[in-house]
C-alpha cells in the first residue's frame, strides 16, 4: 500500500516529521511491524540491528615498559531497547559504518590502558582475564552511544624483535622437549617391547603351529597305516576266525568220535565184561553152594570111596598107554619101572585129592578135589566101566624110557 513501511527484522525503522517520539526523541522507532508514513509530511530512515565486527591492532607497553603488539576482534551491535537503538541512530545514522571505527577506538584505548597495568607473563598466560577487564571498562562507554559487546578475543600478542616471550617459553619449551624426548624414549622402548612381545608370540604361534601341523601329520600317518593295515589285519583276522571255527569243528568231531567209540567199543566191552562177571559171581555161588554140600557129607565115606578108586584110577592111568607105541630100552626093568611109574602117580593123585578134602583150601578145596577126582575118574559109562575124560591120551609116537 502506499505510505506504508516495514523494516526489516534486523532493522528499525526511524520516522522523523510529525510529533516527537518517546522520552522527547526526534523521531519515533518502529520494530517489528509495519507503519502508515505519509508521504512528503514525513521521513523514513533505516537503522542495522545486525552484528557488526571490529578489529584491533594496537601497539601497547606493559608494566615492564615492554612492547606488544596485541590484535583482537570486537562483536557488536545495536541494542535492542529503545534507548540504545535512539542513541545510535542520532550518531550513527547518516553513517553507520563509523559505529566499526568509533568501536575499534574505543577498545585501542582501554586496551592499552589495561595491557600497561599487566606484564607480559600475565598478559600471555591470562588472556582471558584480559579481555574481560577490557569488556568491563567499555560498557559504560559504549552504552553511551548506543552499542552493546557480544565478544572480544585476544588473537595475538607480538613482542617483535625483543624475543622476551620466546625467552620466556625457553625453560617450557625444554620442559616440554625434555617431556617429549622421555615421552619419546618411552614410545620407542614401548615400540621396541611391542616388537619383541609381537616377535615372541608370532614364534610361539609359529611353534604352536609346526606342532599341531606334526600332530595333524602324525595323525594322518597313523590312519594311512592303519588303513594301510586293515585289509592285512581283516584278513588275518578272517583267517584267524576259520581257524578257530575248523579247530571247534575238529573237536567236535573228535568229540563225535569218541562218543562212537564208547557206544561202539567201550559200552559193549563194559556190557560183556559186566555179563562176566555177573556170571563169574554165580559160577563162584555155585560152587561155593556145591562146596558147602560136599563139605556136608560123611569125610571118612568119602575117603572109603577114594580108597575104593584107587585101582580104577591105576587102571585108567594104564589105559592111556594101551594103544600107545612104548620102546622099552631095559627089557624086563623097563617094565618095572612103567608099572612103578603108574602107581606112584595114581598115589599121588589121591594123596593130593586127599588134602583138598581135609580142608587145606577150605570149602572150596573140597569141592575142587571132588571135581579133580571126577576127572581122573571120568564119567561113569552106561554099561559100567569108566572112560577117561582127557587126562589120558594116547600117543603115536614112541616113548622113550631110560
Amino acid at each position: 500500500m502506499f505510505g506504508y513501511r516495514v523494516p526489516a527484522p534486523d532493522e528499525a525503522m526511524l520516522i522523523s516529521g510529525g510529533r516527537r517520539g518517546l522520552g522527547g526523541a526526534p523521531f519515533r522507532v518502529v520494530t517489528g511491524h509495519g507503519k502508515f508514513v505519509l508521504p512528503i509530511l514525513r521521513k523514513t530512515r533505516f537503522l542495522t540491528l545486525a552484528m557488526c565486527e571490529a578489529e584491533v591492532s594496537e601497539k601497547c607497553v606493559t608494566r615492564q615498559g615492554i612492547g606488544l603488539t596485541v590484535k583482537a576482534v570486537i562483536a557488536f551491535k545495536v541494542g535492542n531497547d529503545h534507548e540504545s537503538i535512539v542513541n545510535a541512530g542520532q550518531r550513527f545514522l547518516s553513517d553507520q559504518d563509523q559505529m566499526s571505527i568509533l568501536t575499534g577506538r574505543i577498545f585501542a584505548g582501554h586496551l592499552r590502558s589495561i595491557i600497561g597495568s599487566m606484564t607480559v607473563e600475565e598478559i600471555v598466560t591470562e588472556r582471558q582475564k584480559l579481555a574481560t577487564e577490557v569488556l568491563e571498562t567499555s560498557k559504560a562507554e559504549m552504552a553511551k552511544i548506543g552499542l552493546t559487546v557480544d565478544s572480544l578475543q585476544i588473537q595475538s600478542i607480538d613482542d617483535g624483535d625483543t624475543g622476551y616471550i620466546d625467552a620466556m617459553s625457553a625453560p617450557h619449551k625444554a620442559a616440554i622437549q625434555r617431556q617429549a624426548q622421555i615421552a619419546q624414549a618411552q614410545a620407542t622402548q614401548a615400540s621396541v617391547e611391542a616388537q619383541q612381545v609381537a616377535a615372541r608370540n608370532q614364534a610361539e604361534y609359529a611353534r604352536q603351529t609346526a606342532v599341531v601341523q606334526a600332530e595333524y601329520s602324525a595323525e594322518v600317518d597313523r590312519a594311512q597305516a592303519q588303513a594301510a593295515q586293515a585289509g592285512p589285519l581283516a584278513q588275518a583276522h578272517a583267517q584267524r576266525e576259520v581257524l578257530a571255527a575248523q579247530t571247534e569243528l575238529a573237536l567236535r568231531a573228535a568229540e563225535l568220535r569218541q562218543q562212537q567209540l564208547v557206544a561202539e567199543i567201550v559200552k559193549p566191552a563194559e556190557a560183556e565184561a559186566e555179563r562176566i562177571r555177573v556170571l563169574a559171581v554165580a559160577d563162584a555161588e555155585r560152587m561155593r553152594i556145591q562146596a558147602a554140600a560136599a563139605a556136608s557129607h560123611d569125610r571118612v565115606a568119602l575117603d572109603r570111596m577114594l580108597i575104593d578108586q584107587l585101582p580104577q584110577i591105576v587102571k585108567e592111568a594104564s589105559a592111556g598107554l594101551s594103544g600107545a607105541n612104548v620102546n622099552v630100552l631095559n627089557g624086563a626093568d623097563g617094565l618095572s619101572e612103567i608099572a612103578a611109574g603108574l602107581v606112584s602117580q595114581g598115589l599121588t593123585i589121591l594123596d593130593s585129592v586127599r588134602k583138598n578134602l581135609n580142608g587145606e583150601d577150605g570149602a572150596a578145596g573140597t569141592g575142587a578135589g571132588t571135581v579133580a577126582l571126577r576127572g581122573y575118574l571120568g564119567p561113569k559109562d552106561p554099561r559100567g566101566d569108566s572112560r577117561n575124560n582127557g587126562t589120558s591120551s594116547s600117543s603115536d609116537g614112541p616113548v622113550d624110557v631110560d
